[in-house]
């Protein structure tokens, strides 16, 4: 990347961002979401301004900025985080914005929070309750999925089988779904829910 692209780019990346990825660092969490994916956040949170989005799986609130850097101003936003420590510093990065709650526990808390306008769900519930998912979502509620392998294949494969979870999401007869890359070695699920 050269200097001008570093520094466009560091000027797109919110002040939050920054911040979540320095509690991280101190914190040794390595499961942040990539920038790539940041920006699909961003541009999915701005496409509900008075919106509720959720987000499973804060880790140390990387996600979370990227999302609430898209957020209306009648919108707000809801995370869950398993790991209390976790949990109360990605807090503290949003105590100014009444709009932001992240909550300690099981990603199933976010259900009193539904129907969802956005969803990333990047902790619980995307492998092991994906209907649920699906049903959380709101009628054009727009559901983001990260961490998937590219597959040039259909149906699409991973470790040289049947990638039974994104064939769900991808074929879920509630769902518009895509897949998009978001680097050369990275995909995204991105999908609405049919009206």
């Amino acid at each position: 990347m050269s200097d001008v692209e570093t520094t466009a780019a560091e000027r797109a990346r919110p002040a939050r961002v920054t911040a979540a990825e320095r509690i991280a660092a101190e914190l040794g969490f390595k499961k942040s979401c990539i920038p790539e994916v940041g920006r699909l956040l961003a541009l999915a949170a701005a496409a509900k301004p008075g919106g509720t989005v959720a987000e499973s799986g804060t880790g140390s609130g990387v996600g979370t900025a990227w999302l609430h850097s898209g957020l209306g101003p009648g919108a707000r936003l809801v995370s869950v985080e398993r790991d209390g420590e976790l949990a109360r510093r990605a807090a503290g990065l949003f105590a100014d914005d009444e709009r932001v709650d992240v909550v300690t526990g099981d990603w199933r808390l976010l259900e009193r929070h539904a129907p969802f306008d956005v969803f990333f769900c990047d902790g619980g519930g995307k492998r092991d309750d994906p209907e649920r998912v699906v049903q959380l979502l709101a009628p054009g509620g727009i559901l983001l999925l990260d961490d998937f392998t590219p597959s040039v294949h259909w149906p699409p494969r991973f470790e040289g089988e049947a990638d039974e979870l994104r064939l769900f999401y991808l074929t879920h007869r509630a769902l518009a779904a895509t897949e998009v890359l978001t680097t050369p070695s990275s995909a995204a699920l991105v999908a609405t829910r049919r009206a």
